[in-house]
């Protein structure tokens, strides 16, 4: 039997998170706070206790009524919005993490943008504003174009471009839709400087107050002007890690974290990489998976470390790489038809999953007007020997998909299915 109980808060959604309760629970007794019922969840756990985990002070209570039952050796999170409660729960139990205040200052990028100058870790610069004239005075005084997003949101939501001041007005209500929303800490909108250059972000691991950088993921975002992730990849032998690593693990320590999971998100420009943002969790859409394919790291089971304060082993096991593809349709509409060719799925052996997150019959919405949970059909992630021979093998596994939506059905206008 497990020696140690970890409590985690809010083990999130089946697809994008079962593989990270899952290997915690491969190495302890585990118990969760959540929001409904357990389904899935029930073979992985101890016990559980239901609320509300939009209210800060009962997210604490119900962990501190599980604490009650079980002997708590760690206690952690890999939802961002669940960030700041978890540590007050932490501290209130005296068990290892980094503090609220570190938390908060993740959360609120504006506040991370203030840390990281006064640090002076590369980043962007980043103006607060409550109205419309104070974002326009904003952008005219970093220069276009700017990026607007709100102050405490995550997985890019509310985040667009703005290349002009005629275009401002929309970017601003676009980011003041998504803005203060439900586990959001503000409702200000930051107008900041456009980091132009290639995106990727950094996988961390802290133990009491040191940092390794453990891997790269490089990313490819799209539908421009808004910045959604529609692909990812991991490769053990990434020479970038040892060029974004120091300004990561900088970023880290700059903010006071001392414990735990971090996914770091830069841009690579012509001054150097600079900090998009400091997320102090396991990044989403399946990386801390990419990054357990391609080097043998578990970042779920090594955050549970961290939260008994245990030293993790991270001495890689694997040396490969691993890759996402995110399957969107080529238009809003009614999803009619989706499928990947079954006898090339069953001929290779390096296609690693093939999920999908809608059914015929179901609405997919691009953005603007709709977001991740709205636009995405599914994803492939496969493996290969080298990052360039697993991008060659998500282009082939994607050329054997088909996604069909059938536009009439979503407007009422004249047209044929969109393939």
């Amino acid at each position: 039997m497990p020696s140690r109980t970890v409590l985690v808060v809010s083990p999130g959604d089946e697809v994008y998170r079962r593989y990270c309760l899952e290997q915690v629970a491969a190495a302890c007794k585990v118990v969760i706070v959540t929001d409904s019922q357990p389904t899935w969840q029930t073979p992985l756990i101890a016990d559980w206790e239901v609320t509300d985990l939009t209210a800060p002070d009962a997210v604490v209570a119900a962990g501190r009524e599980l604490a009650a039952r079980h002997d708590v050796s760690g206690v952690l999170t890999w939802d961002e919005y669940q960030l700041v409660p978890t540590a007050r729960l932490a501290e209130h139990l005296g068990l290892p993490g980094s503090g609220p205040e570190a938390m908060r200052a993740c959360r609120d990028k504006g506040r991370t943008r203030t840390v990281l100058a006064e640090h002076r870790v590369g980043s962007a610069t980043s103006i607060r504003t409550r109205s419309l004239l104070e974002a326009l005075l904003a952008a005219e005084s970093i220069g276009y174009p700017v990026v607007l997003k709100p102050a405490s949101n995550a997985a890019s939501l509310g985040v667009i471009r703005v290349d002009n001041g005629e275009n401002l007005a929309a970017g601003y209500a676009f980011a003041t839709a998504s803005a203060g929303g439900v586990g959001s800490e503000s409702d200000d909108v930051l107008v900041e400087e456009y980091l132009d250059g290639p995106e990727v972000s950094v996988e961390c691991v802290t133990h009491r107050g040191v940092t390794a950088a453990v891997a790269v993921t490089r990313k490819t975002v799209g539908f421009a002007p808004y910045f959604e992730e529609i692909a990812h990849s991991v490769d053990a032998y990434d020479p970038l890690l040892a060029e974004v690593a120091p300004v990561a693990t900088a970023a880290v320590a700059a903010l006071g974290i001392t414990t735990g999971i971090q996914h770091v998100e830069l841009r690579l420009t012509d001054r150097g990489p600079r900090i998009i943002e400091v997320n102090a969790r396991i990044g989403g859409d399946l990386i801390g998976r990419l990054v357990s394919l391609a080097t043998g790291l578990d970042l779920a089971r090594i955050a549970a470390d961290l939260a008994c304060g245990t030293a993790p082993n991270l001495a890689p096991t694997r040396h490969q790489a691993a890759a996402i593809r995110i399957l969107y349709p080529d238009a809003t509409g009614t999803l009619t038809h989706r499928s990947i060719d079954a006898r090339f799925a069953h001929t290779v052996d390096w296609l690693e999953e093939v999920r999908w997150l809608r059914e015929p019959g179901d609405r997919a919405v691009l953005p603007p007007d709709g977001d991740l949970d709205t636009a995405r059909i599914g994803h492939i992630l496969v493996t290969a020997p080298t990052a360039e021979d697993a991008q060659e093998r998500l282009r082939l596994a994607t050329g054997h998909v088909t996604v069909t939506v059938d536009t009439r059905m979503a407007s009422g206008a004249d047209g044929a299915p969109n393939v």
